[in-house]
């Protein structure tokens, strides 16, 4: 049986054999003895996005892996960086440092700041998030969106590109529609990510959406 630890980008919590390529963390939302999850959803605000690779390092999904025998946190696993992207994630300064330095310039040239602190964009992140009960936003014109947003439309989840929509699933994407002014979206993306997006960060997308 698959642990419940895959993301949707709505940052709901699944179990589902795809593995995908990123982990990340909410904190600590695990039982180590059963493997299974907490009611809690997040024990911080700081919701990162991983490497699942880094210098040859090991951890027992959902076990004991902090040092003094504790849970350690709890690894979430992400289809792209794009569905971690929309979940409310953004990259770890740590494993990803090249790619969180320049989440960071994008982030705070979208809103007019020569610079901003990791637990700044945190605050700001946590209020947007559909996992955390940010407000729902609905889209007036899915063309205007940039690539790597993410909406919810009728029972799917959609990922643009390319003037295109992209259906996701856990395993990947599947047939791309064109996008069209007239459709009713809700945006998954929070609104801090969107302008990031739009002032250039290039989030890392799965094989399967080209």
């Amino acid at each position: 049986m698959p642990l419940r630890n895959r993301v949707d980008p709505s940052g709901e919590i699944y179990a589902d054999t795809a593995r995908g390529m990123f982990t990340g963390n909410r904190g600590v939302i695990h039982d180590p003895a059963t493997k299974t999850l907490l009611s809690r959803r997040w024990t911080t605000k700081a919701w990162i996005v991983c490497l699942c690779d880094f210098r040859g390092r090991r951890r027992e999904v959902m076990g004991r892996n902090a040092p003094s025998g504790g849970a350690g946190w709890t690894e979430l696993f992400f289809l792209d960086e794009v569905t971690a992207l929309a979940a409310g994630h953004r990259p770890c300064f740590y494993c990803r440092r090249r790619a969180a330095k320049e989440f960071v310039r994008c982030f705070a040239a979208a809103r007019g700041l020569p610079t901003v602190t990791a637990p700044e964009m945190d605050a700001v992140l946590h209020t947007q998030r559909c996992a955390s009960d940010g407000a729902s936003i609905n889209v007036g014109d899915v063309r205007s969106l940039p690539d790597g947003t993410m909406v919810a439309s009728a029972g799917k989840y959609l990922a643009v590109r390319d003037g295109r929509l992209l259906e996701w699933s856990f395993e990947g994407y599947r047939v791309a529609t064109p996008a069209s002014e007239t459709m009713a979206a809700r945006l998954l993306t929070p609104p801090a990510t969107v302008a990031t997006l739009n002032a250039g960060y290039q989030p890392i997308w799965h094989g399967s959406a080209s």
